[in-house]
């Protein structure tokens, strides 16, 4: 009786390999994971971060995401009463946008110049309308970056320091942007 050879296929052969190798390397890493933790000395510890002194820091106030929030939605819906169509923004003492809130039908200018008028009243903690008539004694404020001096920014502040600043764009007036901007003050504002 003769016994027929079985063929084997090239399949087969891959699979075989594949599975042999995976069995010596597993068996090979691990030999060295043994011998490299018995050698290795041991880590050095971590050092703690340094000690600042007392005066090398500050805190400031922040608005929460909801308080910014609800005040760009409260100047929203004042503009809305009145039939106006603005975009309020929101940033904070940083002049960083914290919240936006582009009301339906705003103008596309409106988007840029609220967050800007936001960030001028922020960074002098005053109406933008008062710093509009700055610009009489001091003409080159108008080219400092970011600013936008209009009527329409009002300035958050507590203890007197600025903590963020809302600002609307789009009614037809400075004078409707900046009441807008003001009902957004208020409805975050102790006592309202």
């Amino acid at each position: 009786m003769q016994h027929k050879a079985k063929k084997v296929t090239t399949r087969t052969k891959v699979l075989t390999s594949a599975a042999l190798l995976a069995a010596v390397g597993a068996g090979l890493a691990g030999a060295v994971s043994a011998s490299a933790s018995a050698d290795a000395p041991a880590a050095a510890p971590v050092a703690a971060p340094a000690a600042l002194k007392a005066k090398a820091t500050f805190s400031s106030d922040h608005l929460t995401v909801d308080a910014a929030t609800d005040a760009a939605r409260a100047a929203l819906d004042a503009a809305e009463k009145e039939g106006q169509r603005v975009t309020v923004a929101v940033v904070d003492r940083n002049g960083n946008t914290v919240v936006t809130l582009r009301g339906d039908g705003a103008g596309p200018q409106s988007y840029e110049s609220a967050i800007r008028k936001a960030y001028t009243a922020v960074s002098w903690n005053a109406p933008t309308s008062e710093l509009a008539k700055r610009l009489q004694s001091a003409p080159n404020l108008k080219d400092i970056p970011g600013t936008l001096f209009l009527a329409g920014g009002a300035p958050v502040a507590k203890d007197n320091a600025p903590i963020a600043g809302i600002g609307v764009a789009g009614a037809p007036s400075g004078d409707l942007d900046e009441k807008f901007a003001r009902a957004g003050v208020d409805a975050i504002s102790n006592g309202s």
